[in-house]
């Protein structure tokens, strides 16, 4: 085991016979599954396999005091939290958690409630991903005694479709080299990360839709100013409220593409949120000092397969969900549990698990991704300057709040369902 600080186990040193690693000599080791990433996806595999007796390896290139503090996404499904409560992963989620049970679009100056609780049968639970990271690294780490190498840097992927995969990767400190050699590489380091560029262009199709906009995300620390999720849909540009803690509100602005978020200091965010958020009868927005600004370009991308040899991708190194509906910690746990439930039935012999994973998982990923260009429909017609994508937003909008039956079907792919789709 190695401590949370990252130390590695000692292993016999020899020279490189995979030309694709450095000629320096390297310390080599085994282990069954080796998981690249410490976001929900890998730990939540990390956690899946550790309960099963699947021995595996988890490396993450940033500290972790680093991704236990990253600002990231905070919406979970109830399906998502039951599953994870199955699997013994819920246990701060659900004491500390708040739920929603409704949001509203503002527009025309109006305030339009849409109670997704009482539509569905279900809830939002609002917990921001780095407290799901820390509570799956403890599990993993000092509850399981899982073992953790963070820091890692040179991450390099070698023998993927052959019989002996394995990943190496140098150390911060020492400068060492190590090498992992295994059965299986769980890919959950994200969009940027070395797993997807492993599949070879020819190998697998990536899919690509943008939205043509962006939006200028701020942390507020301000108490919300409104019970739950807040959609402003506005002809100068979306504004949107959501509530973190009792203490922390995450805002949106729908900003130009290409803007940096230098170019919005704090007084012509809150002044534009003022404006977007304004509606009869609403709670005046409670302003606070706006801690992180990152403007988001809004798009979507998908890879298909999510496997190549013996790699699997799992969360955004697979796809990408643009935050419009708040679905990606909702696939990332998707796939994560999908992929250790396969890697456990592998472990006994069963391959057929491993063999439908992509395709099961990009069930629900396109039916997201449909419902989110969906609703960028109605968020974004608005302020699109063209007449017919406003016109036909504003009927989607009439239609959903005027019609019991459209409202249902709108809540239930907001909150997400259990089954794959």
């Amino acid at each position: 085991m190695t401590s949370p600080s990252s130390s590695h186990p000692p292993a016999a040193t020899s020279a490189s016979a995979d030309p694709s690693v450095p000629s320096a000599p390297f310390t080599r080791s085994g282990t069954s599954v080796v998981i690249v990433g410490a976001g929900p996806a890998g730990l939540t595999v990390a956690n899946v396999l550790r309960a099963a007796g699947v021995d595996c390896v988890l490396l993450e290139a940033e500290s972790r005091e680093f991704i236990e503090r990253r600002p990231r996404a905070g919406f979970i499904e109830e399906w998502a939290v039951r599953a994870l409560a199955r699997q013994g992963l819920a246990g701060g989620l659900l004491e500390r958690a708040e739920t929603q049970a409704e949001f509203e679009f503002r527009f025309g100056g109006e305030r339009h409630a849409i109670r997704t609780a009482r539509l569905s049968g279900r809830r939002h639970f609002v917990y921001p991903q780095p407290l799901l990271v820390s509570d799956l690294l403890a599990s993993y780490v000092e509850g399981a005694g899982g073992e953790a190498r963070f820091g890692v840097r040179d991450v390099r992927l070698h023998d993927v479709e052959g019989s002996a995969p394995a990943v190496s990767y140098r150390d911060p400190v020492t400068g060492e080299r190590y090498r992992l050699d295994c059965d299986i590489i769980v890919g959950a380091d994200g969009a940027r990360g070395v797993c997807r560029a492993a599949i070879p262009a020819e190998r697998a199709v990536i899919t690509r839709y943008d939205h043509g906009v962006a939006w200028l995300a701020v942390l507020a620390q301000a108490p919300p100013s409104a019970d739950g999720v807040v959609f402003g849909i506005h002809e100068r540009g979306l504004g949107a409220h959501m509530a973190r803690s009792r203490e922390i509100t995450r805002y949106y602005l729908e900003v130009p593409s290409g803007d940096d978020a230098g170019d919005w200091p704090d007084e012509r965010v809150w002044e534009e949120l003022h404006i977007r958020l304004a509606a009869r009868g609403a709670r005046p927005l409670t302003e606070g000092p706006l801690s992180e600004k990152t403007v988001l370009d809004m798009h979507n991308y998908v890879v298909e397969p999510m496997a190549y040899g013996r790699l699997y991708l799992a969360g955004d190194a697979a796809h990408l969900v643009a935050p419009i509906a708040a679905k990606g910690m909702n696939l990332a746990i998707n796939d994560a549990l999908l992929l250790g439930e396969a890697l456990i039935a592998r472990s006994k012999g069963d391959d057929r698990g491993l063999a439908g994973y992509s395709e099961a998982c990009l069930r629900r990923v396109w039916q997201y991704l449909e419902f989110s260009q969906w609703l960028s429909e109605v968020l974004h017609g608005a302020s699109s300057g063209d007449r017919f994508r406003a016109g036909t937003a504003s009927a989607r909008l009439r239609r959903l709040l005027g019609s019991e039956s459209a409202a249902k079907a709108f809540a239930g792919l907001y909150i997400g369902e259990e089954s794959d789709l």
